[in-house]
């Protein structure tokens, strides 16, 4: 594996550790579940070579971050400040910031809220929502269940503490190996599903019962990637990273000051033509530019999942690189 530099700031209150390599402007790099500041390793020395620095978090709850014991310390504010003070504390005044999965909602409304420090924004996987207010006495729980019937909804099954950390801890190996293959473009193209997975799955079930776990590794994942993952959770469990899901239901509440706000600042999406765990709804991909006001690309990859800058790396290094010439 090619050689980082790994640190640690203090933002926020908590610990964050970090890799790092290249100098020149700023790019910060945020991850998603379950996931590490190693899914950007193919990114860091790409931006490095052209003359960025490269930062990868491991954000909070990960990895050798700090992972806060209260649910509630893993709210969108939280970690819209994690963002933000760290590109202080790494000597900077402003940094572009690209978020994947979960690190994409992080990076939307680090950008937001903070077009001071975030002077543009890229978001893989998951697309733009705007802030928005739900009726008195509905919360997004409350949405989820209603849409999903009665079917259970990962998001939903990861809420209530305990369940899903027992599920996914009990076999890491099969918990890691399964969602990086289950939500890949991988699953279509070896013919095992006819689309990517929603995140809705029979009443009942568990979501390790969802997970395929494939004979051969995908030629995107070798050995070494994933006991890197397995060594990372093993070790941290999961709690952290389902701390994000159970504040899902506080994002309207926490970005109620923000509702009809633009995003102002140059704007890049990009996501798999497999890829429905993050609602890549037509719809969704639609209404993109109703909420980023300098959206400069949307690019869909064909036959490809939810893990995009793995699955397809050369290809989200060129888009990465030639949007940062326009800014």
């Amino acid at each position: 594996m090619e050689e980082f530099t790994s640190g640690k700031l203090q933002a926020n209150g908590i610990e964050i550790s970090y890799v790092e390599k290249g100098t020149g402007p700023l790019i910060l790099l945020c991850h998603g579940f379950p996931e590490s500041w190693y899914s950007w390793r193919h990114q860091i020395p790409a931006l490095a070579a052209a003359g960025y620095r490269a930062v990868a978090l491991d954000m909070r709850g990960y990895g050798g971050t700090s992972k806060p014991e209260e649910i509630e310390a893993y709210t969108i504010s939280n970690l819209v400040g994690d963002v933000a003070q760290a590109v202080i504390a790494l000597g900077e005044s402003s940094a572009v910031i690209v978020g994947h999965d979960w690190g994409a909602p992080v990076a939307w409304y680090a950008s937001l809220m903070r077009p001071d420090i975030f002077r543009a924004v890229i978001g893989l996987s998951v697309p733009y929502s705007p802030p928005a207010a739900l009726p008195e006495g509905i919360d997004l729980n409350q949405v989820m269940k209603m849409s999903a019937g009665e079917r259970d909804y990962y998001r939903l099954y990861f809420q209530e503490p305990g369940i899903a950390e027992a599920d996914l801890e009990a076999d890491v190996r099969k918990t890691m190996l399964g969602f990086l293959y289950t939500i890949s473009g991988d699953i279509v193209r070896d013919g095992i599903h006819a689309s990517g997975w929603d995140g809705y799955f029979p009443m009942g079930e568990s979501v390790s019962d969802q997970f395929v776990v494939p004979q051969e590794l995908p030629v995107w994942l070798s050995e070494e990637d994933l006991q890197f993952y397995v060594s990372q959770f093993a070790e941290s469990g999961f709690r952290g990273g389902l701390n994000w899901y159970r504040n899902i239901k506080r994002i309207p509440s926490n970005l109620a000051p923000f509702i009809g706000k633009q995003i102002n600042q140059p704007s890049l999406y990009l996501y798999g033509e497999n890829d429905m765990i993050a609602g890549n709804t037509p719809e969704a991909i639609d209404a993109l530019s109703l909420g980023l006001s300098d959206l400069r690309g949307v690019r869909k990859y064909s036959d490809t999942g939810h893990w995009l800058q793995q699955e397809r790396p050369h290809e989200v290094n060129t888009a990465i690189l030639e949007f940062l010439e326009t800014i």
